[in-house]
């Protein structure tokens, strides 16, 4: 959804428009409309268009851009901290110690259904098999999120110098995720949760973007995924009826990832020097539409069904939820700073965030 060079996929003045079921993201190099199949609620059932109107190409090239000393310093104790704490989650995790029968996947203020009657009706047995279940939601999520960060971090790397701080640390960023990966996939196999993965049409435009977005679009998607999580995951790892496995893994991920909103931050005030607002514009709605599609897939609808609750229901009470719109709002805080002080929070994009709640 990108041109050759690498302009904003929603390029242009990034006009936002709501829609009959959904809204519409557009720009002068493509349109990007997420469209609801239920009557406009964005919980379930979001459909992504991508409709390329223009290829041709722009001044922003995404692999040109002012890298200095000073920045090359930031990688540069970014890779002395990974030198001196990082973690192998085959060795650091007890992946053999039982999982204690009545330990939640995350803390309960963290579960979609906490502060819902549907909640307060809920065995304990049903909220333990749920709180499982959206963990390894947000697992998976997680997975299929970092195979995308992956091939969108090495492009940008592609010939870049390997002697460089920039490059190390990009690679060793990805070796971060590679083992995350791994983690993730085995803490859900302990757990005995299926995969769950994102609706395909949604799975498609993942493909899309990891093969097309570059410069401030990509890495905002990254710090959007990463930052999100992060929040949560300072509550996971300090929950004490939360299962070790899930506090284990939240610990050594909160750590690394840390290192890895640090170079995203980066990069995307290295792509912004001097931007045009019009490029801006573009980039801000660009990032916008992937909070949106992270964000509204986190939690897979079959985890309701799984915990032996009311799929239609559960869903509904989901999407009314306060205090689950308050948790998002705060674990989107300090992403929204960011992005305001990096003129990258329109008036276009903060719609967009408003419908997941972020803002």
């Amino acid at each position: 959804m990108r041109d050759a060079r690498g302009a904003g996929c929603v390029g242009g003045a990034g006009a936002y428009r709501r829609m009959r079921g959904g809204f519409s993201l557009r720009g002068s190099y493509c349109t990007l409309r997420l469209i609801s199949g239920n009557g406009g609620k964005p919980a379930q059932g979001m459909h992504l268009e991508a409709v390329m109107t223009r290829t041709g190409a722009t001044g922003a090239a995404a692999g040109i851009h002012g890298h200095t000393e000073a920045d090359d310093d930031v990688s540069k104790r970014l890779l002395d901290s990974a030198a001196t704490l990082s973690y192998d989650p085959a060795t650091e995790i007890d992946w053999d110690a039982p999982l204690p029968a009545g330990d939640y996947g995350l803390n309960a203020e963290w579960s979609t259904l906490y502060g819902t009657r549907l909640w307060d009706e809920m065995t304990e047995e049903q909220r333990v098999t749920l709180t499982r279940h959206e963990v390894c939601s947000i697992m998976t999520t997680g997975i299929w999120f970092e195979m995308i960060l992956q091939q969108m971090v090495l492009r940008d790397q592609y010939l870049k110098n390997p002697a460089g701080a920039e490059f190390r640390f990009a690679l060793t960023e990805i070796a971060d995720e590679c083992r995350h990966s791994i983690m993730f996939a085995r803490a859900c196999e302990k757990m005995g949760v299926p995969q769950y993965r994102p609706n395909p049409v949604i799975a498609q435009a993942g493909r899309l973007f990891k093969a097309t977005a570059r410069g401030e679009l990509a890495y905002g998607g990254i710090l959007v995924a990463e930052e999100v999580l992060d929040v949560m995951q300072r509550d996971w790892m300090r929950g004490g009826n939360v299962l070790d496995i899930v506090r284990g893994t939240s610990r050594i991920h909160v750590v690394e990832e840390s290192r890895h909103m640090k170079f995203a931050r980066q990069q995307i005030r290295e792509r912004m020097r001097g931007a045009s607002p019009a490029r801006r514009r573009a980039a801000a709605t660009g990032i916008a539409a992937g909070a949106y599609v992270i964000v509204s897939s986190m939690v897979h609808p079959g985890v309701y069904t799984a915990a032996g609750l009311d799929r239609e229901r559960a869903v509904a009470e989901v999407r009314a939820n306060e205090h689950r719109k308050a948790m998002m709002r705060t674990s989107s805080r300090h992403l929204m700073a960011f992005l305001a002080e990096c003129g990258l929070l329109t008036k276009a994009s903060a719609a967009v965030y408003r419908r997941v709640h972020m803002l």
